[in-house]
């Protein structure tokens, strides 16, 4: 059923599923390549912790960067799947040049191009997912679109690792492109925008000024303090890698951070809408500083790498699930878009200086002052997360 966007009537969950099922091809695109690429970058291309900080950082700035400008463009055009479908192209089209990289800057360039598609489809496609529902269904619908997403990111590893000993490095990127191509194609027949009325600029930034200035700030502040202390999972693989895990292995682990969050990431948005998205987001929070107390204290065992893909696994399931319906119960509905586009702003800028600084302190003071920086950030985000989430009002 499709419905007007100005009238308040829903698309219903066709949209979510076909988004995810978008998600999913897409996902197993990019993640039987970034299942490998922290070693390649490592071990074949000789860059070390601080190379990977800066290469994920600048990564998730460009891509959070771009949320900004998609969501505003979306929100003012009302026109969402365009984008969208920009986003998933460029992405998809990029991956396999990994394939034809000799050093790291090489590595850089083609991140930073996938990251940029990536920028531009996810504000509109959440915000399209939230259009798409009820709000008493919103955490419900986000941990669905998560789920199948997710699902892709555990085909892509397995993937990678069933092709890793004959084609290498290189052949599995190239090979990314055509679970890459599925999505687009997914997307191109299933995917169905509501007809709505664009919204003036104007309007827009009057709006974003009160919305972030209001609740909604309240539920930012306790995110950007969580996401400085942040590390990607190339640093959990990394960490696998020390603890004796063989290279063959490693898309397995990575496989494993994904099995996880997806079996968390419905049941999670369920909990959310019963119990509130606060007292969920606190146990995601809770889950990375478990992980990161871990890895202070794991050596030498092969199995501690699986127990720490685990527990990060559920943090990426909650957290991230819940992050994004606090989003769309908070803001306003009339800017969702640009109101995703400011979140993913600073969740960039701060992710940057996170894997940079953590990059750093891996190289010069050794991993475990690394995770001693990020769990206690983590447990002053869950001490502001407290006190802030609990005194604000749905707006």
């Amino acid at each position: 059923m499709y419905m007007d966007r100005e009238n308040g009537t829903r698309l219903g969950f066709r949209n979510v599923v076909a988004l995810g099922f978008v998600s999913l091809f897409t996902d197993a695109s990019s993640e039987m390549v970034f299942g490998v690429l922290p070693l390649f970058i490592v071990k074949e291309l000789r860059g070390g912790a601080m190379v990977l900080g800066i290469i994920d950082g600048m990564a998730e700035l460009a891509n959070y960067f771009l949320r900004v400008f998609s969501g505003f463009i979306s929100d003012v055009i009302g026109k969402r799947k365009l984008l969208i479908f920009t986003g998933y192209f460029i992405s998809n089209m990029a991956k396999p040049f990994f394939s034809l990289t000799r050093n790291w800057l090489d590595v850089l360039a083609v991140r930073l191009i996938d990251r940029l598609g990536k920028g531009v489809r996810t504000a509109p496609r959440d915000a399209l997912i939230s259009e798409s529902i009820h709000s008493g269904k919103m955490g419900m619908a986000f941990g669905i679109h998560r789920t199948l997403d997710q699902i892709g990111a555990i085909l892509g590893p397995a993937l990678a690792f069933l092709l890793l000993p004959f084609v290498g490095y290189r052949g599995v990127f190239a090979v990314s492109l055509i679970p890459g191509l599925l999505a687009l194609i997914v997307l191109l027949i299933m995917v169905k925008e509501p007809r709505g009325k664009a919204i003036s600029a104007i309007s827009v930034f009057k709006q974003i000024r009160y919305a972030v200035t209001g609740d909604y700030l309240r539920a930012i502040i306790p995110i950007a303090i969580f996401s400085l202390g942040v590390y990607s999972f190339s640093f959990i693989l990394v960490k696998g890698s020390n603890l004796g895990v063989s290279d063959a292995f490693i898309p397995l682990l990575y496989a494993l951070i994904n099995v996880t969050h997806t079996l968390v990431g419905v049941p999670a948005g369920i909990l959310s809408d019963r119990i509130g998205k606060g007292k969920v987001l606190l146990m995601g929070y809770f889950a990375f500083m478990l992980t990161s107390l871990f890895s202070t204290m794991a050596y030498g065992n092969p199995l501690y790498a699986a127990v720490i893909a685990l527990i990060y696994g559920v943090y990426v399931g909650v957290a991230e699930t819940i992050q994004r319906a606090l989003v769309a119960e908070y803001a306003p509905p009339s800017i969702r878009g640009a109101a995703y586009s400011f979140y993913y702003l600073v969740i960039g800028l701060c992710l940057l200086v996170s894997n940079i600084v953590f990059g750093i302190l891996w190289d010069v003071y050794g991993p475990g002052i690394a995770f001693t920086y990020s769990s206690v950030t983590a447990l002053i985000a869950m001490v502001a997360t407290t006190m802030l989430l609990g005194k604000r009002k749905a707006a």
